[in-house]
């Protein structure tokens, strides 16, 4: 189970600023690629996670979401490179479950 609280956290922290505090720990948000999108690395309960900015264009619902102006963030672990949980306005949906 993941702190929905710390996600939410997060993904408010990463769009809205160029840090994100996280357990105590300062993390620099970066800019991916071409096309700029926001992303943080952080540990979380002993885990590492990445944090991604959704890519509008995509013909996801998420992306279609992020198209209508809302704030999506993806949530991915690290070591097992699969999407765990989103965040779409501070509402946290997390996958599997």
């Amino acid at each position: 189970m993941l702190d929905h609280l710390a996600l939410r956290s997060v993904a408010e922290q990463m769009m809205s600023g160029a840090e994100v505090l996280v357990e105590g720990q300062v993390v620099r948000v970066e800019r991916t690629g071409a096309r700029r999108f926001r992303m943080v690395r952080f540990a979380l309960g002993g885990k590492e996670y990445q944090a991604i900015e959704q890519n509008p264009e995509k013909p996801s619902r998420w992306g279609q979401l992020a198209r209508d102006g809302h704030r999506v963030v993806q949530f991915r672990d690290v070591a097992s490179g699969k999407y765990v949980a989103v965040v779409v306005d501070g509402k946290v949906t997390e996958y599997g479950r």
